[in-house]
């Protein structure tokens, strides 16, 4: 993957004054807010260049200790500002950038990095590596490969978005070159221990509880082999819970040792369902693109335009499809 571009571009940006804006997906994840905060850090330490970042909905409680994520800022505090140089992290299509798409539209030039097979190679400057582990390693080989310098803050963003994007080392992404990956960053600084307990070992206490709510109301269909939670926003009052208190429950429906395919569904409104799929051997990227989504085989998501109940079963039937 040849990053001269890339590198060039930057370079006259910090020359020039020219103004770059870091794009994170919507309902964010660890793989996306980890490489922009390193994304930043590395423009920051290398080109003396300080980008703004943007976030839609909510940063999760659990990735608030990530280096410079404070300074991260919704789109309406962008104002009418028109940026040289966009930049979307883990971003598989355009929709997924939420509110913040007007900016990255309206940029002189726009870049991708991202690891996502349905990635559509929407930017001017396209660096996707399908079969990578997270968004992460593309910023860690475009660092690497450019002879870069990679602090102790752009590692642990790095760290993080490998971290959680292999479910801690778990997922059938995780490879040898992967820990090899893992190694070098903490070399670099990223310290995995307090990396795991922010990560893994620091939910609020209304999330478990959403968590406990929602496998005890589970639905399991075809002897078990599906497994699926409908979250209403009801639920979510009665938790007092955030956007991302969700995160997490569609994993403990796949751990179930009868489960093939997992979902969780989450109302928006009267209208509209938020869909998140897992499997251990069937491809829930095709589902979730029968709805406009996307992602990887094992991990995917999309948006239903339809009430809850019917979402349901609609993704079933989906579902039903690919099931090997």
């Amino acid at each position: 993957m040849n990053f001269n571009s890339f590198k060039e571009m930057i370079e006259t940006a910090a020359k020039e004054a020219k103004r770059v804006l870091i794009f994170s997906h919507v309902n964010p994840d660890g793989d996306t807010l980890g490489t922009m905060c390193a994304m930043y850090s590395a423009l920051k330490d290398n080109f003396n260049l300080e980008a703004d970042m943007v976030y839609n909905g909510i940063v999760p409680e659990i990735y608030k200790f990530l280096p410079y994520i404070e300074l991260a800022k919704k789109p309406s505090q962008l104002g009418e500002t028109v940026y040289d140089i966009a930049i979307a992290v883990d971003i598989a299509a355009k929709d997924r950038m939420g509110d913040s798409l007007p900016y990255f539209e309206k940029a002189k030039h726009t870049v991708n990095f991202d690891h996502h097979k349905t990635n559509t190679n929407f930017a001017a400057t396209n660096f996707v590596q399908a079969e990578g582990a997270c968004a992460g390693e593309v910023l860690l080989a475009f660092l690497e490969s450019s002879g870069l310098k990679i602090s102790k803050d752009t590692a642990y963003g790095l760290y993080t978005a490998l971290l959680t994007d292999t479910g801690g080392f778990r997922y059938e992404n995780t490879k040898a070159e992967t820990l090899k990956k893992a190694s070098r960053l903490i070399e670099y600084g990223a310290e995995p221990a307090k990396i795991s307990r922010y990560c893994y070992e620091s939910k609020p206490r209304n999330m478990v509880l959403l968590h406990a709510n929602c496998m005890i109301n589970a639905k399991f269909y075809d002897d078990n082999k599906i497994a699926g939670v409908c979250i209403t926003n009801k639920d979510m009052e009665k938790f007092n819970a955030k956007n991302d208190y969700t995160e997490g429950i569609v994993e403990e429906l796949r751990r179930i040792d009868t489960t093939q395919v997992s979902f969780v569904l989450k109302e928006v409104d009267e209208n509209t369902t938020k869909a998140s799929l897992r499997s251990k051997n069937s491809d829930v990227s095709i589902v979730a693109q029968a709805f406009g989504g996307g992602g990887h085989t094992f991990a995917a998501g999309c948006t239903i335009r339809k009430p809850l109940q019917i979402a349901n079963d609609k993704i079933l039937e989906e579902i039903r499809k690919v099931m090997k």
